[in-house]
């Protein structure tokens, strides 16, 4: 199991500082050893194709990915190209994560259809594919897409593609067509007994290999009696499941009620612990969301440096 850091807003950060924090944190990820770098596309805060791009400038051996971006937001030739332009600024290091995200952000927040999640990703994928092929035309008509259009970034190589996928018909979708999928919210019965039998059954029959289940799990260092607050303070903070019906019902194939119950929380030997859990149930990259605590900002640094110091002195124990 590969071990990578995945970051989200830090609000705490002056606005000025919040981009240069970012490219520093990927630096230090790094520098520390982790295999991959994860960054989110969060509503309102900084934009994460950019911020990979530029991420790409100031590493040299550290997988960047986001996870995820929302296909709605963008015509998929057009983040295609700015997918390829990315991967161009990182070396090849980069890896694309999109989805379908959720009522509340597409419909709610942009005021843009969600209908049919599905069957939209099967439709942009035919726009991306064509347009991972290479230079030249791109020509696909499709039920929500008519391309007829010429794209010349970089010559033909590599261009990892990963879904959010959290139910069934998704899921095959996963494993048919793409390098795999970038989970949240799933604890390892749902990831053992749902997502990999699921996933790898549809890249099985259709001949793909070396499927990836990059499962998104928060982490903090605590002591063993404040392991239940600190999962109700994850919940909190990190967003309860309700939020999102597509959260609640993968919750239901597991035995987590919400993103708290999906922590490695505790002493050191309790965070080994689930971690190996993780990977014993088949999450091939985890990507590790330090919940920082404490009850101010000094003391939540402290705590994130701590966390993510431990986690980062695993990743060549996890590494296979």
């Amino acid at each position: 199991m590969r071990v990578g850091l995945m970051v989200g807003s830090d609000k705490e950060r002056p606005r000025g500082e919040r981009l240069t924090g970012l490219l520093a944190d990927g630096q230090t990820a790094e520098a520390q050893g982790f295999a991959s770098f994860w960054i989110p596309q969060v509503p309102g805060y900084l934009d994460a194709l950019t911020a990979v791009a530029l991420l790409g400038q100031v590493t040299e051996r550290i997988e960047i990915a986001t996870a995820v971006v929302p296909l709605q937001t963008r015509h998929p030739l057009i983040l295609a190209q700015q997918a390829l332009t990315t991967q161009a600024a990182c070396g090849g290091r980069f890896t694309l994560g999109v989805g379908p995200s959720h009522h509340w952000i597409i419909g709610d927040q942009l005021g843009l259809p969600y209908d049919k999640p599905a069957r939209l990703v099967r439709d942009y994928l035919d726009v991306l594919d064509a347009a991972f092929t290479g230079p030249g035309t791109v020509a696909v008509d499709n039920e929500h897409y008519r391309v007829h259009s010429p794209i010349d970034v970089i010559d033909v190589g590599e261009m990892p593609l990963l879904i959010a996928a959290l139910g069934p018909t998704m899921l095959r979708i996963a494993g048919e067509r793409t390098a795999g999928t970038i989970l949240w919210m799933a604890d390892e019965r749902a990831i053992a007994d749902y997502v990999v039998p699921r996933i790898t059954a549809a890249a099985d029959a259709v001949g793909r290999s070396g499927i990836r289940v990059v499962a998104g799990v928060p982490v903090a260092l605590c002591a063993q009696s404040d392991v239940d607050d600190t999962r109700a303070y994850a919940s909190e903070v990190l967003g309860h499941a309700d939020f999102s019906p597509n959260y609640v019902r993968l919750l239901e194939h597991g035995d987590a009620d919400d993103v708290g119950d999906t922590m490695a929380a505790g002493d050191e030997s309790a965070v080994i612990a689930r971690l190996r859990r993780y990977r014993d149930a088949g999450v091939t990259d985890l990507a590790v969301r330090v919940v920082p605590l404490g009850d101010d900002a000094e003391q939540r640094r402290a705590s994130r440096r701590r966390t993510q110091e431990f986690v980062a002195s695993l990743v060549s124990g996890f590494d296979s």
